[in-house]
């Protein structure tokens, strides 16, 4: 049963895509302790798509926040870039994409999803998350 009191977790990451896999195992084992497994597959695809972005399309430090909050969880990356993310590109444009889906990944498998630029220890840069209610 998931927890109804809120929590978070922030877990700062080397620029290394192999980051990322670390990031995603530390994220299951995070919601399998707070009782949120049935999340997990899922919490996991989008986690992999914000990291992805940050460590390809930044340089620098990446943070990725888990938190949960009145029934949703809210999975987000930090880089320091402050530019906004490309917006997410319609699906039926990206079937010989090489590239791309990340955010459109995003916006389909999340129930919501967003951006903003967000300082951290006085560097500039931005936070993009999206959410998963837990019904």
């Amino acid at each position: 049963m998931p927890e109804t009191e809120p929590w978070e977790y922030t877990v700062s990451i080397p620029h290394d895509p192999r980051a990322v896999t670390v990031c995603r195992r530390t994220l299951r084992l995070i919601l399998t302790v707070h009782g949120l497994i049935r999340l997990t597959d899922t919490a996991e695809l989008l986690a992999t798509e914000l990291l992805s972005n940050a460590v390809l399309h930044t340089k620098g430090l990446v943070i990725l926040r888990v938190g949960w909050s009145a029934g949703a969880l809210r999975i987000g990356a930090w880089d320091a870039d402050p530019e906004p993310p490309e917006p997410p590109r319609p699906v039926d444009q990206l079937t010989n994409a090489e590239n791309g889906r990340g955010l459109t990944l995003v916006r389909a498998c999340a129930d919501v999803w967003g951006w903003q630029p967000q300082s951290r220890n006085g560097n500039r840069g931005k936070y993009v998350w999206c959410e998963l209610a837990a019904a």
